[in-house]
């Protein structure tokens, strides 16, 4: 008996092809609308479904598929012949193949000045519905709703005449997962819109929510992972339907040994820092904070600046760098001991000095060119039973945005400096105070309960490093609530120190960086990280 495909398809890409290599095969073709259309304008033998059904489309298309001699031919179970028997009382061929994208809704809403008749419009009925009926009846039905997915399943028609089971169950759970994503889509874009109107008119462009009555976000899993944070736990690393470009998902394992959970996380904290430099810069993360950072005129320079800052804590650690990394680059990270060390790129010569060192983990991440504004826009944070949503921290600090509020004025070189120690200070968990000079990191001090303490193990990490803070500039993600730590960080050889100000007692540090005779800044934003 030979088989029937329908298609129905938005997205045309390859379906023409992909229909002549089924009728070169003896499949029947039905087919729909614009799709059935197209086929026969390429001379394919198609039979259009309105002729199947003996009922046209109407209500300007809404209405084309929704029929039982559809969804009986899709949904009617091959083995059994009570079923069989009902389909050839009504008169109802089987369908074993069904080809269907949904109308472009993602697309449509994502366009600025999206009317909501132009949204309402773009949500598929009859798709949906087809692919649901031949997704529960994988066994007997074959549902592509990807053209990536047309050369596998010509593969096996051409090389058996018919489908695998594992093909056909592989396809009806791709099937589902594109329904979930696309009534995800809906919904979100739906529960967003601030309905305003009594009367909707065809040019309505609504108002929408930043946050959805209704999140559903929907993720792919990039793998399973050895462990969680810890041994006990489990865990699975899972990515964007659409990654920012740029982003960690985005990124290719080069060599090394599987990228475990902790991996991931740090080397995450260190590629989004990295990314926030416009000059070549390596960022060392360990624990999820920065340990070194640094800018210079390469990347061998960037590294060797960054690992000066904190040797003790670099060992382990995440590097990153946004250039690539060249063979003086990879010579020196090579005489320290890595867990991952990312880059947009490395030449044939660093990748040799790394075959050596089979466990690390190298990643290459495609930087586009305007890495520095591809950003993801929402973060996200899992609370019990629920979750905390927020726009990304993706501000970035200008010099024009600094307010001096001191006698003492911040010289050029400090002035570039504290712009670096912000950036520095944004990726370092709360409370952060980083002191920098010359375009590195001098001492970190981050994660504490206190300001004080913070800033008081900054001193202690530049002391061990033996570098002195001695005319450094210095960043604090929030403002000194009291002169105290301002003057640990002066007594330490700060004389500048950059902090968002707001305090009540702003006025009070104010007075004290006077007494003292240092620079200070107002940023007007404060960077909280948890």
């Amino acid at each position: 008996m030979s088989l029937t495909a329908l298609l129905s398809v938005s997205d045309k890409t390859g379906i023409v092809e992909f229909a002549q290599a089924l009728h070169a095969m003896g499949i029947r073709l039905l087919s729909t609308g614009g799709t059935a259309k197209l086929l026969a304008d390429k001379g394919l033998p198609v039979t259009e479904v309105a002729e199947v059904t003996q009922f046209p489309e109407m209500l300007d298309g809404r209405v084309k598929t929704l029929h039982p001699k559809v969804h009986g031919g899709l949904l009617a179970r091959r083995e059994l012949p009570a079923h069989m028997a009902a389909l050839k009382e009504h008169g109802i061929d089987t369908i074993d193949l069904l080809v269907v994208n949904l109308y472009p809704f993602e697309a449509t809403v994502a366009k600025p000045g999206c009317t909501l008749a132009d949204a309402i419009e773009n949500i598929d009925i009859g798709g949906p519905a087809m692919v649901r009926s031949a997704a529960k009846n994988w066994a007997d039905v074959g549902v592509l709703t990807d053209a990536s997915q047309y050369p596998a399943v010509l593969a096996e028609l051409q090389a058996g005449g018919k489908l695998s089971h594992k093909l056909r169950f592989e396809l009806s759970v791709a099937a589902f997962n594109r329904i979930a994503q696309y009534d995800g889509a809906i919904s979100d874009y739906l529960s967003s819109v601030n309905f305003e109107q009594e009367k909707l008119s065809e040019e309505y462009v609504p108002t929408r929510a930043t946050f959805p009555g209704q999140a559903n976000s929907q993720f792919i899993k990039v793998q399973d992972l050895r462990y969680g944070e810890n041994s006990h736990q489990q865990a699975a690393w899972y990515r964007d339907l659409a990654p920012a470009a740029g982003s960690l998902a985005t990124g290719v394992q080069l060599q090394g040994k599987e990228l475990s959970y902790n991996n991931i996380a740090d080397a995450d904290a260190a590629w989004e820092c990295v990314k926030s430099f416009e000059a070549p810069a390596c960022v060392i993360v360990k624990h999820a904070n920065p340990c070194g950072v640094a800018v210079a005129g390469n990347a061998h320079d960037a590294y060797a600046k960054a690992f000066q800052t904190d040797p003790t804590s670099a060992f382990g650690g995440i590097i990153a760098f946004n250039r690539t990394v060249d063979l003086a680059a990879a010579q020196a990270v090579a005489k320290q001991f890595t867990e991952v060390l990312m880059a947009p790129d490395f030449t044939p010569e660093a990748l040799e000095v790394f075959k050596s060192k089979a466990n690390v983990r190298l990643m290459k991440i495609a930087l586009p060119a305007d890495y520095n504004q591809v950003r993801n826009a929402i973060e996200t944070k899992r609370v019990g039973s629920g979750m905390l949503l927020q726009t990304a921290d993706n501000h970035e600090l200008q010099l024009a945005d600094l307010k001096v509020v001191t006698i003492m004025q911040p010289t050029q070189e400090e002035l570039q400096d504290l712009l670096f120690a912000w950036k520095v200070a944004k990726y370092v968990k709360s409370n952060a105070i980083v002191f920098c000079k010359g375009g590195m990191t001098m001492g970190v001090g981050a994660g504490q309960m206190s300001r004080l303490d913070s800033a008081r193990i900054a001193s202690i990490k530049a002391e061990a490093a033996k570098l002195s803070l001695q005319n450094t500039v210095v960043a604090s993600d929030a403002f000194f609530p009291f002169r105290d730590g301002l003057d640990v960080v002066v007594d330490a050889g700060a004389t500048c120190v950059a902090q968002p100000g707001g305090s009540m007692r702003d006025q009070e540090v104010i007075d004290a960086a006077n007494e003292r005779g240092v620079a200070m800044v107002f940023t007007g934003v404060r960077h909280f990280r948890h």
